[in-house]
């Protein structure tokens, strides 16, 4: 294993305050990134293919000329490539994740079937291979993350009476108990030991600080699970996504909050209302 000790020690020290930081993700490409070994940067990378993701949805919906973010491991252009070359049978290569392809040629046996939530879809196989890197505590992250997100959604499902088998992402055991189970804590009480806090964030009436809340308990868990990785890329990992946090809390005003929410919501239930003075 890799030891960044000079890395580590020239990161900026954030906490969980909203608070700006004079570093941003990009600067992290640019001035720490091609110092990895490449093992580690394949770490790294699973980090950014989330940016990767949401630029592949949009150029399947805009096409090729679609704006996209620059914060992925691949260009537009690159990400144009790779959907054509899908499109079209071309081999794999080792070029991109095996996720991508997987989905890729999901989304073209599928393309215009009403009903099918790409997004779910990419992120399921995302997950998936995220799961499988073979880092335990990457591996662990996304496991939890994963979990935690359908929680979420389940929970919100079933307190709006919706079917909550449709809305949630994976295929693993723990998510076919969310999407099967009828009871009241998905038969996952001695499986996972936060559920009674998901729960009892889910029943928040304040939507804003529900969201921060759960954003502080994922912050939470990364400082629990790495308490003796000093100077390792799961160190860096862990700076990353504590960096994405504070960078997007810096910058949500209250209405833009309640617009993101307003997403997930709407995104559950088309034609939800959700009430001003509930976000506050």
């Amino acid at each position: 294993m890799s030891d960044y000790h000079c890395l580590v020690a020239g990161l900026p020290e954030i906490v969980f305050d909203g608070s700006k930081v004079n570093f941003s993700i990009e600067r992290f490409k640019e001035e720490i990134y091609s110092a990895l070994t490449k093992e580690d940067a394949s770490r790294i990378d699973l980090f950014f293919y989330a940016w990767d993701n949401e630029n592949i949805i949009d150029i399947l919906r805009r096409g090729a000329d679609a704006d996209v973010s620059r914060t992925g491991c691949y260009s537009r252009e690159e990400l144009v490539e790779l959907i054509a070359a899908v499109k079209s049978g071309d081999t794999r290569t080792s070029d991109y994740p095996s996720y991508m392809y997987d989905f890729l040629e999901y989304y073209f046996e599928n393309e215009g079937r009403e009903g099918v939530m790409f997004e779910d879809v990419l992120a399921a196989h995302y997950y998936n291979f995220a799961v499988e890197c073979g880092n335990k505590f990457l591996s662990q992250w996304f496991a939890f993350n994963r979990n935690l997100n359908n929680l979420q959604v389940a929970f919100i499902a079933r307190k709006f009476k919706m079917n909550v088998a449709d809305l949630v992402v994976g295929d693993d055991e723990i998510t076919e108990s969310i999407r099967t189970s009828s009871a009241r804590d998905f038969d996952l009480s001695g499986t996972i030991d936060y559920l009674e806090t998901v729960q009892r964030l889910c029943e928040m009436d304040k939507l804003q600080e529900r969201e921060r809340q759960f954003d502080e308990f994922r912050w939470n868990w990364l400082d629990e699970n790495s308490v003796f990785m000093y100077f390792s890329v799961e160190r860096l990992f862990v700076f990353l996504q504590k960096l994405d946090i504070v960078m997007r809390w810096a910058k949500l005003d209250a209405e833009k909050g309640m617009a993101r929410y307003k997403e997930l919501i709407e995104g559950l239930k088309s034609g939800l209302t959700i009430n001003d003075e509930d976000y506050q």
